[in-house]
């Protein structure tokens, strides 16, 4: 049974939250759905809220009727007859924003209660990742899983805790969420969002005529834009843009994935790092030099290019180009357009594929807006597509699946000679910690779990689990067989479970 941990255990996480209004009454799902019960209970605050509702309203309008939206706010709050009242009601959210501050966010859940309640199906995805449901919730995930004896052998330890932790710091609707981290007795589990529209390698290449209509190739690059963005928000640079990377989700939309060369990238400072795929590295990549941003740029450029024409700007699909070569052609020749591409389409490419970075759009201070204000995005309107609200130009179809049959065999391979030691833990306890808050509060909110859950009496009491004079229940206890055979730290999605994922 899903229930709240006594207040008594959050003393830690109370301390440790940030305590701001961003962070409490924006950022967090549960934390602002706690901010916006707690002004409707004070009719001063119930109209300022209103208003913030109208102006987010306003955001998201069509073009066409953004003018009467607005000039249907300006009459019902910045009216002179109301104006002051107005003013009043702000300056009250003011006092009792500080106020609220200093309550809990309501991510006060147990990790490892919800942990315990994911329920991992025999559903194959493809190698190594699985489709799996949170049995409180029913909300379904996909599971990726790592080898521990794998990572070991390859030496991925640093990749694979750099991608856990860039994850848990991004929130993005572009980008794949990680809700949840864990370990079996043979593998680290990152549970992910679940995207069964398969890869846009696939859809480019293996859906007929290699390539897509301008409009749909345009519709993607506008939420790759959109992902890059939230990920330099953050410092992180993701590096490996490429076609396998970009999942579509049951509806068409976009999530950049596989966030294992990703890197953060310190305020006012430069990297330097040879890495991502053949093709898609820029210039700046190639010759080993400085960077910050520039490469991802370059590799939307790449894929919108790729999107179009159906094939890569510097190389051509199953036709063997050494590395030197490709790298030669990244560097010092210009691309070619055909007649698929439009006047829009050719100007943007060239503007990305710029071989030096500093001429490159989106490297001129301006960033991802740089981008967005491309003519060939004049249709989209960016505060529709971010907030979900426009229609992608393909929906798959859910009774297809979007991959090929081939099973990389390596990755159901036995790894031989070599053998986990005591020491891994440590590295184990970094990445399998639980829950991770804004996409576990989102799957609350979404599965109805917080109405149940969030409860208070009628009479201005508090319940059991948010009374400091109150003691948690003491955990039960153990078996003779649990606790001489039980592991410490077991999670409750051991591989002895008779629920362990099955490959097909």
């Amino acid at each position: 049974m899903l229930q709240f941990p006594h207040i008594s255990l959050c003393e830690e996480l109370r301390q440790t939250t940030e305590k701001d209004y961003s962070s409490l009454c924006e950022r967090q799902p549960i934390g602002r759905l706690l901010f916006r019960q707690f002004c409707e209970t004070r009719p001063e605050l119930r109209r300022c809220v209103k208003f913030l509702d109208a102006v987010a309203e306003y955001e998201v309008t069509p073009d066409e009727k953004r003018r009467e939206c607005g000039q249907d706010l300006i009459e019902k709050y910045f009216n002179p007859k109301v104006a002051n009242a107005t003013k009043t009601n702000r300056l009250a959210l003011d006092a009792n924003t500080s106020r609220r501050k200093k309550a809990p966010c309501g991510s006060n859940v147990s990790p490892l209660a919800a942990l315990n309640s994911l329920h991992v199906s025999i559903s194959t995805l493809k190698p190594c990742v699985c489709a799996c449901q949170v049995r409180a919730t029913g909300k379904m995930y996909a599971c990726k899983k790592l080898e521990k004896k794998r990572i070991k052998k390859r030496k991925g330890e640093s990749m694979a805790l750099n991608e856990k932790q860039i994850l848990e710091k991004v929130n993005s609707r572009f980008v794949v969420s990680l809700a949840y981290a864990y370990e079996t007795k043979d593998a680290l589990c990152l549970v992910l969002t679940l995207m069964n529209g398969g890869d846009l390698k696939f859809h480019i290449y293996h859906m007929g005529e290699a390539g897509f209509d301008e409009t749909r190739a345009v519709f993607y690059a506008a939420e790759i834009c959109c992902g890059l963005e939230d990920l330099h928000r953050e410092h992180i640079v993701y590096r490996d843009l490429k076609p396998e990377n970009i999942l579509l989700d049951d509806h068409g939309h976009i999530r950049i994935s596989d966030l294992g060369l990703a890197v953060h990238v310190p305020e006012e400072q430069t990297i330097k790092g040879r890495v991502g795929t053949v093709g898609y590295m820029a210039p700046e990549v190639v010759k080993n030099e400085r960077y910050t941003f520039s490469p991802d740029w370059w590799a939307l450029g790449c894929l919108l290019y790729e999107m179009i024409e159906g094939q890569s700007p510097f190389q051509q699909r199953k036709k063997k180009i050494k590395r030197e070569e490709v790298e030669r052609l990244v560097t010092e020749v210009e691309e070619e357009y055909s007649s698929k591409f439009s006047e829009d389409a050719t100007s943007l490419c060239k503007m990305l594929l710029a071989k030096d970075p500093s001429e490159r759009l989106g490297c001129q201070g301006g960033g991802a807006s740089e981008v967005k204000g491309h003519p060939i995005f004049r249709s989209i309107n960016f505060k529709r597509l971010e907030a979900g609200m426009l229609e992608a130009p393909f929906i798959p179809d859910p009774q297809a699946i979007y991959c090929k049959d081939v099973l990389d065999i390596e990755q159901f391979s036995t790894v031989k000679g070599v053998e986990l030691e005591p020491k891994d833990e440590s590295f184990y306890g970094k990445v399998s910690t639980g829950s991770v808050p804004i996409p576990w509060q989102n799957e609350m909110i979404e599965t109805e779990c917080f109405t149940e859950l969030n409860v208070f009496y009628q009479d201005g009491t508090v319940p059991p689990d948010l009374d400091w004079r109150g003691q948690p229940s003491p955990p039960p206890k153990q078996g003779l067989l649990q606790r001489l055979f039980g592991r410490q730290d077991c999670c409750g999605n051991c591989s002895d479970s008779d629920e362990e994922p099955t490959r097909l």
